[in-house]
C-alpha cells in the first residue's frame, strides 16, 4: 500500500521544521546548500508518494507501476546538422554521429508496464527563468517520447499570477508564464502544494514563515495526477 495522505503530510511538517536545524549543525556545506538540497529532495519524494496514490486511486495495479529512474539520450537533431555551412564540420558530425548525443532525466520518472507515461519536474519553488529551463528539458523528452505527460510540481510558486492558489477551479496562469511556455509544443501540467506567492525573505523553513501542507490541497495535486494516468489503467 502506498502511503497516506496524512503520512505525507507530518513528513512534511517535520522535514521542513527540521531542515534549519540540520544545516546549521551541519560545518562543512554551505547553508543555502543544505536547505536547498533537503527541500530538492523532500519535494521529489511527496510527488513518488502523489503518483503511488494517484494510481491506487484509479484502481491501478501496483505492480504496473514503476518509479524507476532512467537516463535516456537525446540524439542529435539531423535537420541541425544539415544547416551547418561548414561541409568539414557537417561530414566530421555525421560520420561520428553515434557520439552526438545529449543525456537526460527528470526528476521522478513515471512508468506504467516498463514504458514511460510521465516526467515530473520537482522544485521547492519556480519562477519564470526556472520554468524556461524546464520547457527546455520536457521539449528535449518529448523528441524521443512525444506522448508522455509533463508535470512540474512545486512546493510553492513565484511565476505570479494565480498559480500559488491551488484551490481554485481554474488556475488562469500568468502573463509571463504563458508567453515563455508558447513558444515550446508541450503541455505542461502545474500543480503546486503551498497557499501564496513565494517571497524570497520569508522562507517556510523559517518558523515565523513556515506554511502548513494542507489536506485538501494534497489532494487536489493527486487528482491532477490521477486524471494524467487514467488513460493507462
Amino acid at each position: 500500500m502506498p502511503y497516506s495522505i496524512d503520512e505525507i503530510l507530518k513528513a512534511y511538517e517535520i522535514l521542513i521544521k527540521g531542515i534549519e536545524a540540520d544545516a546549521t549543525d551541519d560545518e562543512e556545506r554551505a547553508f543555502g546548500g543544505i536547505i536547498r538540497a533537503g527541500k530538492g529532495k523532500l519535494v521529489e519524494s511527496i510527488a513518488r508518494h502523489m503518483v503511488e496514490i494517484a494510481w491506487d486511486k484509479i484502481g491501478g495495479e501496483p505492480e504496473r507501476l514503476s518509479l524507476r529512474k532512467q537516463t535516456f539520450k537525446i540524439p542529435i537533431n539531423k535537420s541541425y546538422i544539415e544547416k551547418l555551412t561548414n561541409n568539414a564540420i557537417r561530414n566530421f558530425i555525421y560520420k561520428n554521429i553515434s557520439d552526438y548525443y545529449y543525456t537526460f532525466k527528470t526528476d521522478v520518472h513515471v512508468s506504467i508496464d516498463n514504458s514511460m507515461v510521465m516526467g515530473i519536474e520537482c522544485k521547492a519553488y519556480t519562477e519564470n527563468a526556472m520554468l524556461k529551463r524546464i520547457m527546455v528539458d520536457f521539449t528535449l523528452l518529448k523528441s524521443i517520447m512525444p506522448n508522455v505527460s509533463c508535470v512540474l510540481l512545486q512546493l510553492e510558486s513565484q511565476l505570479t499570477g494565480d498559480y500559488s492558489s491551488p484551490k481554485k477551479k481554474i488556475i488562469f496562469g500568468s502573463h509571463s508564464s504563458h508567453t515563455i511556455m508558447s513558444y515550446f509544443d508541450v503541455e505542461l501540467n502545474i500543480i503546486t502544494l503551498l497557499e501564496g506567492e513565494r517571497k524570497v525573505n520569508e522562507p517556510i523553513h523559517n518558523s515565523e514563515y513556515f506554511k502548513d501542507l494542507r489536506k485538501d490541497v494534497l489532494e487536489i495535486g493527486i487528482n491532477e495526477l490521477s486524471d494524467l494516468l487514467k488513460q493507462y489503467q
